[in-house]
């Protein structure tokens, strides 16, 4: 009789994804919802707009520095346990968040513990789902764990818009700490994953240089909105010294730095390979064609996708006045199409394979970006918004229900937890490159539109126009609406009449600004079409076996079949 194939039962199966699922959802809303909780968060505390993204910003560094050794560690400790301890700290973080009283309480409690927590828990959410799935079963788990994370970045501002108006901030990291709680007392649902026979160690001095390395180009390019790429915007100080190296802006010398210290780290786990220690990622991975295909076009859909959703509440909050939770009302259509488009993708993935898919997801991603560009003004266009934003989260749901499984099944069962962490990686970099770019687009368009239409218009006096161009040069503009931008005009003491002049002119630059980013993110889709060259390019159903066949998955190919 024929064995029956290494496939889970359905009970413990989709009880598996829905507690992997569950988490994730947890990691990815967290931070949305910080976003639309701003105002409030605030008040409460005290502090100002430029505290709570420091808040956000440090919580991005500390993923993105620390994702490798969170996935070292689900080796060292185990997955499961990992899993386990990662999501308890997450939640302690999140209680922390909830009660905290000041700013630097919410840094602690958010963006370091809930951030520790976090590199724990997303390597491991991958590596159980390879252990928990086999064949058709696992690519399924991808999208609908892919599917899950993008409908938790588009309902985030919808739910936290709706928690922060109704209720108040805190009580979304409340049901956080409720939600991991239940998650831990129903993880022995999922199938336990393989224990090494040997357990590593910790790579100590790589892991300083690799956090140190990514933490110091995350925060760079962060920063280059404020500080600016080239010329010095806004220098930032030391001892009242401002900070220029050579008379240009600090960031460039900061990504290098960022850079020579990555080297390091490769050479440093290069010369351990060589000595037969443990390192902290083996470089050979990034050899792998399939995997390293992955994590590039994972990047730039991370790039495209956050890029956009700093520019859609700037247009809807900024331009049209609408609050958190129609925000989050304006963003369904994205949302739904994302989950529906992230559960359809595996099924079209059989069909056709994982490259067309992603490239029709791509393809998608440019054509809703554009379809939004076309729709910017003062007044919005429901329809038009409306199918955009379904065409862009078709494109993103497409991609998100392949990435995962590409990456994870490049890599053979032993180094899942790596590839995890390189996917943790890939998503954290790609957002903050998504954030700084795009943002950086729409504030360069904006104050050079702004510049242009100042120098440019008759009712505004030369002497005004001089003072206000040379304001715009010095730092970057504010994002505000135009009534607060002609309060603060007045303030400034410039005449009411002027003012609304001046004013005007702003709201228009704010809409350049908001179309060249939109440009900016179809082009960057439309560039990311390079990266899937190198994708699976047959179906996925020729990857799985019939019943009694061993497992066959997309991965590296050996010796034989790469000679062949």
């Amino acid at each position: 009789m024929a064995s029956m194939p290494a496939v889970p039962p359905p009970a413990r199966s989709w009880g598996a994804v829905a507690i992997l699922a569950s988490a994730q959802f947890v990691m990815v809303l967290d931070s949305s919802v910080m976003n639309v909780s701003i105002s409030q968060i605030c008040a409460d505390l005290g502090t100002t707009v430029q505290g709570v993204q420091a808040a956000i910003t440090l919580y991005t560094l500390v993923m993105a520095a620390f994702m490798l050794v969170g996935a070292k560690l689900g080796d060292i400790w185990g997955r499961d346990r990992t899993f386990a301890v990662g999501l308890a700290i997450y939640a302690a973080g999140s209680f922390i968040t909830a009660i905290s009283p000041n700013l630097a309480v919410l840094l602690f409690g958010w963006s370091l513990v809930e951030g520790l927590g976090a590199v724990l828990v997303v390597p491991a959410i991958a590596a159980l789902i390879a252990s928990n799935y086999e064949g058709r079963q696992r690519a399924l788990a991808y999208g609908i764990i892919g599917g899950v994370a993008a409908a938790a970045v588009a309902a985030g501002p919808l739910i936290g818009g709706w928690v922060t108006t109704t209720f108040t901030w805190r009580l979304v990291f409340v049901a956080e700490v409720v939600i991991v709680a239940v998650i831990l007392l129903v993880r022995r649902r999922m199938r336990p994953s393989p224990r090494p026979e040997v357990t590593p160690q910790l790579d100590v001095v790589g892991a300083a240089l690799s956090a140190s390395g990514l933490g110091l180009v995350v925060f760079a390019i962060l920063m280059s909105s404020t500080w600016g790429w080239v010329k010095p915007v806004s220098a930032p100080t030391i001892a009242g010294r401002e900070i220029t190296p050579l008379g240009f802006s600090v960031v460039p010398f900061l990504i290098l730095a960022g850079l020579g210290l990555l080297w390091a780290f490769a050479e440093w786990e290069q010369r351990r390979r060589r000595l037969g220690r443990d390192a902290l990622l083996d470089l050979a991975m990034l050899r792998i064609e399939t995997l390293r295909a992955g994590l590039m076009t994972l990047g730039m859909q991370q790039l495209v996708l956050l890029g956009m959703f700093f520019v859609l509440p700037v247009y809807l909050q900024v331009v049209l006045g609408l609050d958190a939770f129609e925000t989050g009302k304006r963003l369904v259509p994205m949302s739904v199409m994302m989950l529906v488009a992230a559960l359809a993708g595996p099924r079209l993935a059989a069909s056709r394979s994982p490259k067309r898919v992603a490239q029709l997801g791509l393809a998608a991603l440019s054509g809703g970006a554009l379809i939004l560009l076309g729709t910017i003004d003062v007044e919005l266009d429901t329809t038009g918004f409306a199918l955009g934003l379904a065409v862009f989260g078709v494109g993103a749901g497409l991609l998100a229900s392949q990435l995962g499984n590409v990456i994870m099944s490049s890599v053979a069962p032993a180094q899942t937890n790596e590839a995890g962490g390189l996917q943790g990686t890939a998503q954290n970099l790609g957002a903050s490159l998504g954030t700084a770019l795009i943002g950086a687009i729409l504030l360069i368009g904006l104050t050079n539109g702004f510049i242009d239409r100042i120098e440019t218009n008759p009712d505004v006096p030369p002497d005004v126009q001089a003072a206000l161009t040379t304001a715009a040069e010095s730092k970057p503009l504010p994002v505000v609406t135009v009534d607060q931008a002609e309060e603060l005009l007045v303030d400034a003491g410039l005449p009411p009449d002027q003012a609304a002049v001046v004013a005007a002119d702003y709201g228009e630059a704010l809409l350049d600004g908001l179309r060249n980013a939109l440009g900016a993110a179809a082009l960057f889709a439309i560039l990311a079409f390079w990266f899937t060259r190198k994708l699976p390019g047959r179906s996925t159903a020729a990857a799985v076996p019939a019943a009694g066949e061993p497992d066959v998955e997309v991965g590296p190919p050996d010796e034989a079949s790469a000679a062949a």
